[in-house]
C-alpha cells in the first residue's frame, strides 16, 4: 500500500503542469493558438528555487505582432540553451484586456 509520501511532490505552475509534458507538436499548437488570438508571445525564465515568485526574468521583449511559430519557438529554445537549468515559460499577452491570455511552462529546470 502506497502513501502520499511515496509520490514525488512537484511544484505546479499553470493548468498544463497538471498534465503530462507537452510534446513538440503540442507546444507548436499552443504557439499557433497564441498567434491566432492576436496575442503577443513572450518568453520568461527563472531558476527553480525562485519559481514561486510573482515575477520571472524576461527573455528579450515580447514579440509584438509576431506571426511565425518558428520564430517564437526558436526564441524559446535559445532561452533554454542559455539557461538550461531554469524553468522556461511562454506567455501570450492580450492587448485588449491588457493581461495574460495564457501562460505555460515549456521547460522545467
Amino acid at each position: 500500500m502506497s502513501s502520499v509520501a511515496d509520490f514525488k511532490q512537484e511544484q505546479q505552475f499553470e493548468t498544463f503542469s497538471y498534465l503530462p509534458a507537452l510534446t513538440s507538436d503540442e507546444i507548436r499548437a499552443q504557439i499557433q493558438y497564441i498567434i491566432s488570438q492576436g496575442w503577443n508571445p513572450a518568453v520568461e525564465h527563472v531558476e527553480p528555487e525562485g519559481a514561486g515568485r510573482n515575477y520571472w526574468f524576461m527573455w528579450k521583449l515580447p514579440f509584438f505582432g509576431e506571426q511565425s511559430v518558428d520564430t517564437v519557438l526558436s526564441e524559446v529554445e535559445a532561452c533554454h540553451r542559455e539557461y538550461p537549468d531554469h524553468h522556461i515559460r511562454l506567455i501570450g499577452y492580450d492587448n485588449y484586456t491588457q493581461s495574460q491570455g495564457t501562460s505555460f511552462v515549456v521547460y522545467r529546470g
